[in-house]
């Protein structure tokens, strides 16, 4: 197992760092960053600084060229860096430091700062996390609560009514893309029947009490959830349903009911277990994505998240909270890829990982 782990988690460093590559050259030369930090406003002394501290360039005022940024840059986000200690303080840079005037350390990685609030890019997103996270783990809950029995049931009633139903609501929810069904929901459950729902149309997973205390409401949860799930419900229906098919034609199958079980034990116990990989590749997959996509859906109800927290970033031109978000984006499909292959394992059992 644990070479299995190592080898999967040398594979994610070189996806992370094919992403890093990408991040930082494609938002190269969108305008000048210290501009875009300074405003419309000020001396040039100024500008010469900001442009010091974003590696733009040198101590004499030449200019750096891009690799060396690049190279800064990744010293930054890396977890192993070298730093001087001037460095350190002032990035206020978390973790272990050895050495003198220029010290080697195993740290936590340092995003840089926000262009408009100038804030730790970390922390901006850290606080947005939660949001996000709640959001797509309630919205891939509902998909798969939804999702396996509508499958497994589409399977079992092959042909029938209950069929072809599935069958059309799947490919209704497949068709639809997120941020048109999030304008429908809006419309539909937020103001044409708000006074039946009471359903919120725009807010964030918690609320303020009287206090100033922060409180965990699921109102403003339910609209965006649902318009998330629905992609991955539609998915997760069709593959449950074609994998059950192809399980529930084996010979174990015809053995069991031969030896007396029940259907329901035949069923939910033996075919459902041995159809369930592409399911959870589908589930982890889209887990993923949910977290990465949800974008659109964040912005459309206010949600406050990672995607909400981006796409305001992207308007003001504020690019190091984009690079942040895209590289956690990045890191989560790399955690969630390594955890799927764990489950194969644990749920069928002619799957070992050696």
């Amino acid at each position: 197992m644990l070479p299995f782990l190592l080898r999967k988690l040398a594979y994610g460093i070189l996806v992370l760092l094919g992403v890093v590559v990408l991040v930082f050259f494609l938002f190269q030369g969108f305008g000048d960053p210290s501009r875009i930090v300074m405003g419309q406003t000020g001396d040039s002394a100024t500008q010469a600084n900001i442009q010091k501290e974003l590696y733009l360039i040198d101590e004499k005022g030449e200019s750096i060229p891009t690799w060396r940024q690049f190279l800064y840059y990744l010293n930054d986000i890396s977890p192993l860096c070298v730093h001087s200690r001037e460095d350190i303080e002032k990035k206020n840079l978390r973790g272990i430091f050895l050495g003198g005037e220029k010290k080697a350390g195993l740290k936590w990685p340092y995003l840089r700062k926000s262009y408009q609030s100038k804030r730790d890019v970390g922390g901006i997103l850290l606080q947005a996390l939660p949001g996000t996270l709640l959001l797509a783990f309630s919205a891939m809950l509902i998909a798969a609560l939804v999702g396996i029995p509508l499958g497994v049931l589409a399977a079992v009633k092959q042909n029938s009514w209950m069929d072809t139903g599935a069958i059309f609501s799947s490919i209704v929810g497949i068709s639809a893309p997120s941020f048109f069904m999030g304008i429908v929901m809006v419309y539909l459950f937020g103001f044409v029947l708000s006074d039946w729902t009471g359903l919120s149309v725009a807010g964030s997973w918690f609320v303020l009490d009287d206090e100033g205390q922060k409180r965990l409401t699921m109102q403003n949860l339910i609209l965006p959830a649902v318009t998330l799930g629905i992609r991955p419900l539609a998915i997760i229906t069709q593959l449950t349903r074609s994998a059950m098919l192809d399980v529930l034609d084996q010979d174990y199958i015809r053995t069991a009911y031969a030896k007396g079980l029940s259907a329901r034990s035949v069923i939910w116990k033996h075919a459902l277990r041995n159809a369930l990989n592409p399911v959870i590749t589908a589930i982890t997959g889209w887990f993923a994505e949910l977290l990465a996509g949800a974008f659109f859906v964040e912005y459309i109800f206010g949600w406050q998240g990672i995607g909400k927290v981006t796409v305001d970033a992207l308007e003001k031109l504020d690019y190091p909270v984009v690079m942040g978000s895209v590289l956690i984006s990045a890191g989560f499909f790399i955690l969630i890829n390594m955890l799927a292959d764990i489950l194969y394992g644990l749920v069928d059992p002619r799957i070992r990982i050696r």
